[in-house]
């Protein structure tokens, strides 16, 4: 089957971007991966710095009959303004990527039709973020994009709001070429980071220092002295690419699972969820990775942010509550109103 073909499938199932790479390693991409990881970058965040680093380096310990690997984007940009663009009081921001359904579930029942009208001859495995795969390097070598100073795949005509996804299979294709890197000498996304984790330089995250990485990934209480630098987030972080000048005209999805039921929220109404709202309310949705107790923390500290005083009561009823994760951080935040 020709690359065209392959191509013009995978829109047909879902996906604007489709590529594909060599499944053969990438020694400098390893290389930067591993140092990174054994810097400490990668923080608590032990799936990716444990025996599956090394997997990471070669497609082949997924599919020992890798010969091409067929990477695809999906769209999940919307309408709604961006968190650089919101002033409103009491609000509470979640990344644009959680927004809907969660891509994972998305993306798969897109890989696993297109690898069905591959046909039976070929061994496959599906992968989406979760896998060892250097996916935005790999996309990189298919043409998707390039890897922008904030580390986020970026394409020339729709921007970084793409999830990526991955098909490793033993057929041998023709495959793509990486298109240039366009960052140039912008550092928008460097100088507006408020907890500085990316690098200087650029093309590096420092994950103890990512907003993400407080409010999704780390399980334990935020460090003091980034509290302040979280912001208004509850859950994820988009400055970087909010600020980017590639997504200054990214389309916007026509995907209905990623429809916009999440965007901003009030805090108050987050802070009076049972745990069982918590899960009605998120079923189906990234944001159900942050754990109830996790979520809750990160809303105290947008409140603290926030410096409201209407916050006081909804934070002495969160000072309150049985988990001591929650109310330490609820305890912060009210000092922060005093």
């Amino acid at each position: 089957m020709r690359a065209i073909e392959i191509k013009r499938l995978a829109r047909e199932c879902g996906f604007e971007l489709a590529g594909i790479a060599v499944a053969e390693p990438l020694p400098d991409d390893s290389r930067r991966y591993l140092d990174w990881v054994d810097r400490g970058m990668a923080g608590a965040m032990g799936y990716l710095a444990d025996r599956r680093a090394a997997v990471r380096t070669d497609p082949k310990l997924l599919l020992a009959s890798a010969r091409s690997i067929i990477c695809v984007g999906k769209l999940y940009n919307s309408a709604q303004p961006r968190s650089t663009e919101i002033s409103k009081e009491g609000i509470g921001w979640i990344s644009r990527y959680a927004w809907g359904e969660d891509y994972h579930d998305v993306l798969r029942r897109g890989l696993e039709q297109l690898a069905r009208k591959l046909g039976a001859d070929h061994e496959y495995k599906i992968c989406v973020d979760t896998a060892p795969l250097l996916e935005r390097s790999y996309a990189r070598e298919a043409g998707l994009g390039w890897i922008g100073k904030n580390t986020c795949l970026i394409n020339q005509e729709i921007g970084s709001w793409v999830f990526l996804g991955e098909i490793v299979t033993s057929l041998e294709l023709e495959s793509d070429g990486p298109p240039p890197d366009r960052c140039g000498t912008c550092t928008r996304c460097i100088d507006a980071c408020p907890t500085q984790a990316i690098a200087a330089h650029g093309y590096e995250i420092d994950a103890r220092r990512c907003i993400p990485y407080f409010t999704i990934e780390l399980h334990g209480a935020a460090p003091e002295e980034m509290r302040a630098g979280i912001g208004q987030h509850i859950f994820g972080c988009d400055i970087c690419q909010d600020v980017c000048p590639w997504n200054m005209r990214a389309p916007v999805a026509q995907e209905p699972a990623f429809e916009a039921r999440h965007f901003a929220p009030q805090l108050e109404e987050m802070a009076r969820m049972t745990e069982d709202d918590f899960q009605s309310r998120f079923r189906g949705s990234p944001i159900q990775r942050a754990m109830y107790a996790g979520f809750l923390r990160n809303v105290a500290i947008a409140m603290g942010n926030s410096g409201l005083e209407k916050f006081r009561e909804p934070l002495e009823h969160l000072a309150a509550f049985e988990n001591p994760l929650v109310a330490e951080q609820a305890l912060w935040a009210l000092q922060q109103l005093q």
